[in-house]
């Protein structure tokens, strides 16, 4: 089955989770536009990506210039300044609490193997803008909502791939999560990598294929499609080879028993099985691009600065 007609045999959706939902306004998928330091300092060149489910969130970041590696095998042809930049693309999957106030993340599945952002977010939105503020004023970041022309809203969280013929664990950890035209999919490595930062792991095992394979068995990346029911295709990859691939197949599902989602499919020539718990499943994805405020605020907007503006398409 593909997964868009399991949304639609759901009768309104199912969300299921470890955490109550998010507000409805931060669902979607938003493109960070900058975030500044409270040194002052600005960054508005590193590509964000947010996604967010009921109770998921998948995030994606990569600064430029970009390296290119047009395979696993490529890597270790790589100078270490170009492994370097490669140990520094971020991408994930987390649980998420909204507790009236903050936003909290857990339960990283991550390619980075330290905390990076351990704080939680105080969220406040404008219309398509979002504004997370750190709790203890280390930055402030400014999102901008995605629009998409339809689709579902879907969280899976992964509890493991395998090799569907022979049983080997190829991934654990993880999930996709997809907002209409935009999808996120992160597979965890088999087994974790030892604490510390991945940058530095990476260049002790610069010529060291097992090493690298072990560094580079996380597979996070975000794709778009051009159609509803068409297919994702990698823009933005923790591994560069992705990039410009599909994102993964969305066929091959099951109904879900006892909570857990199969999904059995053939994807580059090898048959996968891959196991999810359910957080969203929901046939569309229905955002509001206008917020609240006081009819006040209404009238002053009418009067001094409506007209001829142009709202931004859904």
């Amino acid at each position: 089955m593909h997964l868009f007609d399991l949304c639609e045999s759901t009768p309104g959706g199912a969300t299921s989770g470890p955490s109550p939902g998010v507000p409805g306004w931060v669902l979607g998928c938003f493109r960070r536009r900058s975030i500044t330091f409270f040194t002052g300092a600005e960054d508005a060149s590193t590509e964000v990506i947010w996604l967010q489910s009921r109770g998921l969130t998948a995030d994606f970041r990569r600064s430029p210039p970009g390296v290119r590696a047009a395979s696993r095998a490529a890597l270790r042809e790589l100078a270490p300044a170009e492994l370097a930049a490669l140990a520094r693309v971020e991408g994930g999957l987390a649980r998420t609490r909204w507790d009236g106030q903050l936003m909290h993340w857990s339960d990283w599945v991550a390619f980075q193997t330290h905390a990076k952002w351990p704080e939680p977010g105080r969220l406040t939105r404008v219309g398509g803008c979002m504004v997370e503020l750190a709790p203890s004023g280390a930055y402030v970041e400014d999102w901008r909502y995605q629009p998409s022309r339809g689709g579902p809203l879907i969280g899976l969280e992964l509890l493991d791939e395998r090799d569907a013929r022979d049983g080997t664990l190829l991934h654990r950890g993880g999930g996709l999560v997809i907002c209409g035209e935009h999808a996120g999919f992160v597979r965890g490595r088999p087994e974790p990598l030892s604490q510390g930062r991945l940058e530095d792991y990476v260049l002790a095992h610069a010529r060291d294929d097992a090493g690298l394979a072990r560094a580079f068995a996380c597979d996070a990346a975000y794709g778009t499609a051009a159609a509803l029911r068409g297919e994702f295709s990698v823009s933005l990859a923790t591994l560069p080879w992705r990039e410009g691939q599909p994102l993964l197949s969305l066929e091959g599902f099951a109904e879900p028993r006892d909570g857990v989602l199969v999904q059995r499919v053939q994807e580059e020539g090898r048959w996968l099985e891959r196991r999810f718990l359910v957080d969203t499943l929901e046939r569309s994805l229905d955002v509001a691009l206008e917020t609240a405020v006081a009819p006040a605020t209404v009238e002053w907007f009418d009067r001094e600065v409506g007209a001829g503006l142009v709202p931004l398409a859904e």
